[in-house]
């Protein structure tokens, strides 16, 4: 047999999909992947049970449902100020995952480069190499995640850059770029004529002071920048794999034709229910961050009373916990043995890093609140467990 692909005999399984199974292994309460154990908004759910009934159930338009991408374009230009066309702007995909899979492939070239900042979301670096491209690691550093403009320029200013990866809120880390480092971005981004992909999924899970910004709205970043998103975490869907990216006119068209090929089109009667999601009132998103708000304050003070030290997110639902006083030298060990013998998931920061870093893990906490009482309760002789 001919060897298979070496663009691929790298890869890993997903290290946050794994720690899922062996939550479930152990019976764990599982804090590794992200997603909530409550339910959708009715009105969302309800409107489905509808659509069901009624259709659509054929192939919507490869791009997207009409009213789907209107209604993303409204919710765009209400939040962010960008008047976007729903025509020639706004792809619909299957998931976010394709929306970022489907832009880095309309952007690089085999050869290409493209600058993703460290700790990263795991997708990132197998789509640039999926993409023929090579990833270059830029340290966004712990504990507060910040990094320095002038390493980053040294990472653009290479032969080759095509683009920059920016997770704005992070995952992992909860990091919520501010004015001034998004502008410290987009001014490089500008200098060396590169793109910026954003992931943007965690755009209304903010905690105050903290406010998204979109580095589109910058100065000279509107048609460089290639928006990726997705309706799972603000709607609580993750099951349903409805994302979208919005970029110029010249992007999107080639975009359209790589979606084409890669999935065909999203979920018909999916879009069709999530219309009424898209054209909730702004009380919704208060809601939202007020419910998250509980959320985080919930478990990151439970964190504090059993002695664990973090870093406070300032945006999305996870939470970095230091475990250096436990003494691994594998994180990826930690993490099981926290399954087995504690009955909490978590994923290993490793997998998060470029940087050999093992002092790390990641919990999430898009739970009820039994649910993160209960693993807190858990947690709370972990030292003893865990000798």
């Amino acid at each position: 047999m001919k060897k298979l692909s070496t663009r691929t005999e790298t890869f890993t399984d997903s290290v946050i999909r794994r720690m899922t199974r062996i939550s479930l292994q152990y019976g764990a309460i599982n804090l590794s992947q992200g997603f909530p154990d409550f339910d959708p908004p009715r009105e969302i759910t309800d409107r489905l049970a509808e659509v069901a009934g009624e259709g659509p159930h054929q192939y919507a338009l490869t791009w997207g449902a009409q009213n789907f991408r209107e209604a993303l374009a409204r919710k765009q230009e209400h939040f962010r100020g960008m008047k976007v066309d729903p025509n020639a702007e706004i792809t619909v995909t299957c998931g976010s995952t394709e929306a970022m899979m489907a832009a880095m492939m309309s952007v690089c070239n085999p050869g290409d480069k493209v600058v993703i900042f460290s700790p990263f979301y795991e997708n990132y670096g197998a789509d640039t190499i999926l993409s023929g491209a090579e990833p270059i690691y830029v340290p966004l550093i712990p504990p507060d995640y910040r990094f320095d403009g002038n390493v980053l320029e040294q990472a653009i200013k290479q032969d080759g850059v095509k683009a920059l990866v920016l997770c704005n809120p992070s995952n992992p880390c909860g990091k919520v770029f501010t004015y001034e480092e998004l502008k410290v971005i987009a001014d490089l981004a500008v200098k060396y004529d590169i793109y910026v992909i954003t992931d943007e999924v965690y755009e209304h899970i903010l905690y105050k002071p903290h406010e998204h910004i979109c580095i589109a709205t910058l100065p000279g970043m509107r048609e460089r920048t290639i928006i990726c998103n997705s309706l799972s975490k603000t709607y609580s869907i993750t099951g349903w794999r409805l994302g979208y990216v919005i970029a110029s006119p010249e992007i999107t068209d080639r975009i359209k034709k790589v979606h084409d090929f890669l999935t065909v089109g999203a979920a018909a009667p999916l879009m069709e229910a999530a219309v009424v999601g898209l054209n909730f009132p702004d009380s919704y998103y208060q809601e939202l961050q007020r419910h998250y708000t509980h959320m985080r304050a919930l478990f990151t003070e439970g964190l504090e009373q059993i002695g664990l030290p973090f870093t406070k997110p300032q945006g999305a639902y996870y939470v970095m916990v230091d475990i250096s006083e436990f003494g691994y030298e594998s994180d990826v060990q930690f993490c099981e043995d926290l399954a087995r013998k504690v009955g909490v998931g978590a994923v290993p920061g490793s997998s998060f890093f470029r940087e050999p870093e093992n002092r790390y893990i990641r919990f999430h906490f898009a739970k009820q609140d039994a649910t993160l009482q209960g693993a807190l309760d858990r947690l709370a002789d972990i030292r003893v467990k865990m000798k």
